[in-house]
């Protein structure tokens, strides 16, 4: 196949995915976006997880919260658990590495916190022990997920959110969930401080 039109598949194939999302997703990223702002009003913080691209996504939202999305407006309590490579690397030494984040989530969360775990698959050993985690400290969870849900959907109560990306391919899933991501900013900054764009 042409280079070109190798690339043009790839959009489409993204394009189609966010176009399937749109149709399924909207009522979850609100409830989820809902569930985060309660928590922020009511001092709580999000902690994110995620393995891989799904690393990068957990420390992207914290980001966001913490320094600022799109509108002028105070720092909001976001950690990302995949930052603290020590921390990370003691654990994962020490334990074992599907203790990393729940480790931290023990030590760090608190009843009315959101944890935001990250999982194209909803299989990683690490995500299901962090989801654990947060319901034994009282946390909700907010599940970004792809393909079946996998583990951790099964793992999911009535006041956790789940928003499954409609995709068997990491890649689309992965592409989504940043979109996801970019939403639940967009939401908070509006519920909280208002803006009219």
């Amino acid at each position: 196949m042409d280079p070109v039109e190798r690339v043009d598949n790839l959009f489409e194939a993204s394009i189609e995915t966010k176009r399937t999302a749109r149709e399924q997703l909207p009522a979850t990223i609100v409830a989820a976006g809902e569930a985060i702002t309660r928590c922020l009003l009511g001092d709580g913080k999000l902690l994110g997880c995620g393995n891989g691209g799904s690393a990068g996504d957990a420390m992207h939202i914290a980001a966001e919260l913490v320094n600022r999305f799109e509108l002028e407006r105070p720092a909001l309590p976001a950690i990302a658990l995949t930052a603290d490579t020590p921390t990370m690397t003691a654990i994962a030494n020490d334990y074992d590495y599907t203790q990393v984040f729940a480790r931290q989530i023990q030590a760090l969360g608190s009843e009315g916190d959101v944890l935001l775990a990250i999982t194209t698959s909803g299989r990683s050993a690490s995500i299901v022990a962090a989801v654990n985690a947060a319901h034994d400290r009282g946390l909700n969870v907010i599940a970004l997920s792809g393909k079946d849900g996998g583990d951790v959907a099964a793992l999911l109560g009535p006041s956790d959110v789940e928003i499954r990306v409609p995709s068997d391919s990491t890649a689309r899933i992965q592409e989504v969930h940043l979109l996801v991501i970019h939403c639940l900013c967009d939401m908070v900054d509006r519920q909280l401080f208002g803006g009219t764009t």
